[in-house]
């Protein structure tokens, strides 16, 4: 074969494949069921679970959809403490801010138990103060660099790391059990103390994968790229997939992601269980 027929053979089969895995793979959200063990975990939160979800990235129809069978799901499965991990928009329009209200709107139903940090999207065309109306509204603790006592939990909020926001110094606090929320993963190792958890989103698990290579990683999100790490800084990490996409709207062995995180008291910090349960 000529050089321009495998040209064009290649052409045509990297066009069949966006088109799979934005029509197939970015739609085929999971639900992640992972139990993790923590040496300094207290007896009496044994079991407890934090169903996890973000990257939203919220700009039209398409993406709304998505988003709101992952809340669906969220509420189906009863966490004892919901966490959002930030990038609510792919970027700020004028009616961001009425879908979000009704993405986020059934979170109500959980009384309060919901907790959020901002992205570095929700700085595009916009800012995260944005959000702050939006989330109030709806019962939802919004932490930017500040810490929040709920469920006898310190739960540390840190603003997005690629903005130049973050301050985890301001966020410090001495309350235990903690655990972080931090939209980008890497800055885990950058953590001025330890905390029993971080929970991050940012890197959509790289968003392409392929045997043995993942072609794509995201600023920030390239150590840790996706599920349970223990960090080098010494604070176990899980980072989620997320639900929407960035670039060409589609994935591959990819998929969206919610995750339902049990914590358990142990000798080390593990993942001791895990399963994968298709929507």
């Amino acid at each position: 074969m000529k050089l321009r027929d495998w040209l064009f053979l290649l052409g045509g089969a990297s066009a069949g494949l966006l088109v799979y895995g934005a029509l197939y793979e970015s739609k085929r959200l999971v639900v992640e069921h992972c139990t993790i063990s923590l040496p300094d975990w207290p007896e009496r939160l044994r079991g407890y679970r934090i169903a996890v979800l973000g990257d939203f990235h919220v700009r039209d129809e398409y993406s709304m959809d998505l988003a709101q069978r992952a809340v669906s799901e969220t509420l189906d499965a009863e966490p004892d403490m919901t966490v959002l991990t930030g990038d609510f928009v792919g970027y700020w329009k004028p009616e961001s801010a009425r879908m979000l209200g009704d993405l986020l709107e059934p979170f109500l139903l959980l009384n309060g138990d919901v907790v959020a940090v901002p992205g570095n999207h929700d700085y595009w065309l916009g800012d995260p103060s944005l959000l702050a109306p939006i989330l109030g509204e709806l019962n939802i603790k919004f932490l930017r660099n500040e810490s929040w006592s709920h469920h006898g939990i310190t739960w540390i909020g840190i603003d997005s790391f690629t903005e130049g926001e973050a301050n985890p110094y301001a966020a410090a606090t001495s309350g235990r059990p903690s655990i972080v929320l931090w939209h980008e993963p890497d800055p885990v190792d950058e953590l001025p103390f330890l905390a029993d958890l971080q929970i991050s989103g940012h890197s959509h698990g790289g968003q392409w994968h392929f045997p043995g290579w993942t072609p794509t990683h995201t600023k920030n999100g390239q150590k840790y790229v996706q599920g349970f790490h223990r960090a080098a800084s010494g604070t176990p990490i899980y980072v989620n997939r997320g639900i929407g996409t960035t670039g060409p709207p589609a994935r591959f062995l990819c998929p969206p992601e919610v995750t339902i995180l049990t914590l358990v008291p142990g000798d080390a910090a593990a993942l001791v269980e895990y399963t994968s349960t298709p929507t």
